[in-house]
């Protein structure tokens, strides 16, 4: 694996920082408790007004505790297992390796740029920019035209590459569900904004991860070289994901919130991704060759 150090080294610290960030998601305590507090756009928000997301909505909040809780016990250690493996020269590893950095890097672009300012901030700086460019030197040391002939021609990619091409639509629609209404009754603000800047969730996937998602599957259809990398890459991705909004949905609903029709639809999507991760990855020769 070409700059070997250099990816342990970025891989490590994304680890270190992560358990730090997720652990002071999860521990750290301080604050007035919830309250009720009026938008610039006159909407009453409730704020969560306890330890590191006590400026954040408490809804949000809650969620991001979740997720902090399968980053720290899932994320980092299935990280640091994929790099050992990824080393020592397994391909699957490395697949698996991506994927995961793809998921640190996606979480906490989203938490550098959505979550209020708190003091984590330098911690989602780092982790944002550590995971992008392990990321990229990672995908780097794919030959991407050797790729089909590493994968087992009996692969069932219309079934695969279909699922990340309606995966990615149905997501769009369920975003644009959330933006379009307001524009048509001219209230154009959503609810969903409550006291942050903008959709900042919504705006990335509509914009690059689920075009990402549908470009993907699409090549993977055609059996192009890209396609075999980021399916696979997306496929890691996705259940990792799945996972943290799965752990999210359980919090709102401790919580009270209503969170139909998601109970059913996210832990379907975990399912069928896990079920087309496994049919690549097994399918994929055990070491790479590297002449």
């Amino acid at each position: 694996m070409k700059n070997k150090k250099v990816i342990s080294v970025l891989v490590i610290v994304v680890a270190i920082i992560a358990i730090i960030a997720a652990s002071s998601g999860i521990f750290s305590h301080g604050g007035n408790g919830q309250y009720d507090y009026q938008s610039i756009r006159g909407k009453t928000v409730t704020i969560y007004g306890d330890g590191l997301y006590r400026h954040m909505s408490a809804d949000v909040a809650i969620q991001g505790i979740a997720q902090d809780y399968v980053t720290l016990f899932l994320a980092v250690p299935l990280l640091l297992i994929s790099l050992i493996f990824a080393i020592k020269g397994s391909l699957r590893s490395r697949f698996l390796l991506a994927g995961i950095l793809n998921y640190f890097l996606l979480t906490y672009l989203f938490y550098l740029e959505m979550a209020m300012y708190n003091e984590m901030f330098l911690a989602y700086v780092i982790l944002t920019g550590t995971s992008f460019f392990a990321f990229v030197l990672l995908l780097l040391n794919f030959d991407i035209q050797k790729l089909p002939v590493l994968f087992d021609s009996n692969i069932p990619v219309k079934f695969i590459g279909g699922f990340l091409i309606f995966n990615s639509i149905v997501i769009a629609l369920l975003w644009l569900s959330v933006v379009i209404p307001p524009l048509i009754d001219g209230s154009v603000i959503p609810d969903a904004v409550q006291h942050y800047t903008t959709l900042t969730v919504q705006g990335l996937d509509l914009a690059l991860f689920l075009p990402i998602s549908f470009i993907s599957g699409f090549l993977l259809i055609k059996k192009k070289p890209f396609g075999y990398l980021m399916s696979t890459v997306t496929l890691v991705f996705l259940p990792m994901l799945m996972t943290a909004l799965t752990a999210k949905i359980i919090a709102m609903a401790l919580a009270g919130v209503n969170v139909i029709p998601a109970v059913f639809i996210i832990p379907s999507i975990l399912t069928i991704s896990i079920i087309c991760s496994q049919l690549l990855l097994k399918s994929i020769k055990k070491h790479y060759p590297e002449s």
